[in-house]
């Protein structure tokens, strides 16, 4: 067999790689055409670009996603936001945020991964979640108060994120997750930034607001499925009610 074995983990790799950069482009156009093509006055698109940077995304491939979806020359975006509800294996809530050029392919390719996943099935569920403003991010300052940043940013809510939980926050850095009002995003995330901490994630999104209670088993099948959603091309969040 030789190498072969190599050169077909290194082909998944790639894939991977390319999906990952894939979605970050998409996000990038999906946040100029969302606030404008200005980084400094658009949260959700300065932190997509920081992110897309550390992914070693191409200058020309951040800026053409940015003319693309603010409007900017010939490339006009045609990407549609739709959401899909549903539930995952053992009735755990799911909302999966897609932005496709042809809805009448995704669907129908959404329908059958909640079909094939074990007691995966559509169906409204909106009314078990909270439609908030979330802000993801990192201070250098291992022992920075996060209360007292969250009350300074207007947040109204707050938890603590490691870099277990988030490959975004550095290991020893203070990281968190900042609930805020879906108006309120923006100045969140300018006072943050002016105050010592990174952002990377800036946008709107779906809290659970109750989570089923998981034993191992069940837990591993939930994530199977939710990782099957989150590999669709076109998918760009899946929210979930699991902790």
């Amino acid at each position: 067999m030789g190498r072969q074995w190599l050169h077909a983990k290194r082909a998944i790799v790639n894939l991977k790689k390319g999906q990952v950069v894939g979605k970050l482009v998409k996000e990038i156009t999906v946040a100029a055409k969302l606030g404008g093509s200005d980084p400094a006055a658009n949260a959700r698109l300065f932190a997509a670009v920081e992110k897309a940077r550390k992914a070693s995304v191409t200058r020309d491939a951040i800026e053409r996603a940015i003319r693309k979806g603010a409007g900017i020359g010939e490339d006009k975006m045609t990407l549609e936001h739709v959401v899909f509800e549903g539930y995952a294996p053992h009735k755990v809530p799911v909302i999966v945020e897609v932005y496709t050029d042809n809805n009448q392919r995704t669907a129908p390719e959404l329908r059958v991964l909640f079909k094939k996943g074990v007691l995966g099935q559509s169906g409204s569920n909106k009314f078990l979640f909270d439609h908030v403003g979330l802000v993801e991010a990192h201070h250098p300052d291992a022992k920075a108060d996060i209360e007292a940043a969250a009350i300074e940013a207007g947040a109204n809510d707050f938890e603590a994120l490691t870099h277990e939980r988030n490959d975004d926050i550095p290991e020893g850095m203070t990281g968190a997750r900042f609930v805020t009002d879906r108006s309120s995003v923006h100045s969140a995330s300018s006072w943050l930034a002016q105050h010592g901490w990174s952002v990377v994630t800036s946008e709107l999104g779906y809290v659970a607001k109750s989570f089923p209670e998981l034993d191992e088993s069940a837990r591993a099948e939930v994530g199977e499925f939710l990782q099957a959603l989150e590999e669709h091309d076109d998918v760009q969040r899946v929210w979930a009610a699991v902790k």
